[in-house]
């Protein structure tokens, strides 16, 4: 039987701290979280290996980030307590549960309805009050503002209908494709526009499969 507690002490000292995390709560939330539970049950005894982890049926797109990974991500966000957060591409809300244990609300987006269902109930067995899940995408939020957008997978650009939904000073994390390399960029909107900053090489699948040309046309 798989020891978990001591495997999520193993993932924080030996992959968090490795790459570099420093930030006290992701540390705290990462360590705390039962991240196993968000797996389906034949996959939760490699919950801890530093790898993606495949969401769903066999052939689906939809993954959790490898621990690290999403991590570093969630670090350059910078997330405060005050903060509302989109957090696109949820998977079975492990992201939403760690961001809810950094900012004053959030939003788990996934569209697929089926995982989607299954986060709802992870979150609500874990008594996550100010966390939310939603089945959709982006355009199924047109016309809110966050303080922070995360974007749970690799995208090719990141559409500018996202930053119609950035607060003024809002952050947007993405990790951007080109090239042949992935490169995670943190986007910060100020005065109405938005500048972006490249921050560290890193590896993620694709957000969805398959192209998206009108999921983020609002």
């Amino acid at each position: 039987m798989v020891d978990y507690e001591r495997a999520r002490r193993f993932m924080v000292d030996n992959q968090l701290r490795t790459s570099h995390i420093t930030d006290r709560r992701i540390l705290a939330e990462m360590g705390r979280l039962p991240r196993e539970q968000f797996l389906p049950e034949p996959r939760r005894p490699l919950a801890y290996i530093d790898d993606v982890q495949p969401l769903g049926p066999a052939g689906s797109a939809r993954f959790m980030p490898a621990p690290a990974t999403f991590a570093k991500l969630l670090q350059l966000a910078d997330i405060a307590a005050t903060d509302r957060v989109l957090d696109l591409g949820a998977g079975a809300g492990y992201s939403t549960a760690v961001i809810a244990g950094l900012c004053q609300a959030v939003l788990g987006l996934e569209e697929d309805a089926q995982l989607a269902a299954a986060a709802t109930g992870n979150l609500a067995a874990l008594g996550l009050a100010n966390a939310a899940m939603r089945a959709g995408t982006a355009a199924d939020v047109a016309g809110q503002r966050y303080d922070v957008i995360m974007v749970e997978g690799a995208v090719d650009s990141v559409p500018e209908a996202l930053f119609a939904l950035l607060e003024e000073d809002g952050r947007l994390v993405a990790l951007v494709r080109g090239g042949g390399v992935a490169v995670a960029h943190v986007f910060v909107k100020s005065h109405g526009s938005v500048a972006a900053r490249a921050e560290f090489n890193a590896t993620l699948p694709p957000l969805y499969a398959g192209p998206r040309p009108v999921e983020f046309v609002f």
